[in-house]
């Protein structure tokens, strides 16, 4: 049957001018808070411009960052954040939250211990972990070395140890929020399945890798992703840590996004911050695409 088209009277008749004034607002606030800015960022990227004094110079400034030195070692240094930080930063709490799960006594204690860090504000909370990471004797963590006769560390000063120093941090300040998702999946998993693994002598082990597991495969492909997407935009720590250093060591996109723009002269290299910040927004969505096309028939399983 052919559908009629839909008149502009018809239309109106219909209460469209009502919705549209009830639209209004809302389209108002995410064009000057959403899509205004996100235009801007794609003109800027394209221009020589101090805000001041602007010149159009075209894909000069992506030309600029990909020939910087310091992309690839930003480069690099994100993608080592972000592969530590899912090595050791995204198991902890799923080991967490499931010996949490098997508390019988004290659950929302543990709990609201485990989310406290989160809590913290994190500019408080690294500052209070730099007090740890002090190199001296005297440091925090110098000193319980030190009670095993292990000499003092460097920490956040040596080239090699700063960067699994700042996701110890990142993972210690994150980890109670994803704790507390994993906790509110495990509730929703059917507590038959455990018992038919009871009934064939499954331990917890079993239980937990053929039943809890699988029956929280979305839960965790949704986790996985939003960590990678956070740590590959990682700032607060090797900005307030290390400053990007030792000899670069930390510097990360970001970081070096914020020093394009406000690290040497204000606003010099504001191009060349748009230009990164694009290039990163679209590798994240591209990246984002494949994952979740990669893990589409993992998670309708």
């Amino acid at each position: 049957m052919r559908r009629s088209r839909r008149t502009p009277l018809a239309w109106v008749k219909a209460g469209g001018i009502s919705r549209l004034l009830f639209l209004l607002p809302l389209i108002a606030i995410f064009g000057a808070f959403s899509w205004y800015p996100i235009v801007r960022l794609v003109l800027i990227s394209l221009q020589h411009t101090n805000e001041v004094t602007t010149t159009w110079v075209g894909f000069q400034n992506f030309s600029e960052v990909l020939h910087d030195p310091l992309f690839p070692i930003a480069l690099r240094n994100t993608a080592e954040f972000a592969g530590l930080a899912l090595l050791f930063g995204y198991p902890i709490p799923l080991v967490a939250a499931v010996l949490m799960s098997e508390v019988r006594k004290r659950r929302g204690l543990y709990a609201a211990l485990a989310y406290l860090p989160v809590v913290i504000p994190p500019v408080v909370a690294v500052l209070l972990w730099k007090t740890f990471y002090a190199g001296g004797p005297g440091g925090v963590f110098n000193t319980i070395l030190g009670w095993f006769g292990i000499p003092p560390q460097q920490w956040i000063q040596s080239i090699g140890q700063a960067m699994p120093s700042l996701v110890l941090e990142s993972t210690w300040a994150n980890a109670g929020a994803t704790v507390i998702i994993y906790l509110a999946a495990l509730t929703s998993v059917n507590p038959e399945l455990y018992e038919a693994a009871s009934v064939d002598g499954a331990g917890l082990w079993k239980k937990i890798w053929h039943v809890t597991l699988p029956q929280m495969r979305t839960v965790l492909l949704v986790t996985m992703i939003l960590q990678i997407i956070g740590t590959a935009q990682v700032f607060l720590e090797p900005y307030l840590f290390t400053s990007g250093g030792p000899d670069n060591a930390t510097m990360t996109i970001l970081l070096l996004i914020y020093n394009y723009a406000f690290g040497n002269s204000l606003g010099a290299s504001y191009g060349e911050a748009a230009a990164l910040s694009l290039m990163l927004v679209a590798f994240l969505a591209v990246f984002s695409l494949i994952y979740l096309r990669a893990t589409r028939s993992w998670s309708d399983e």
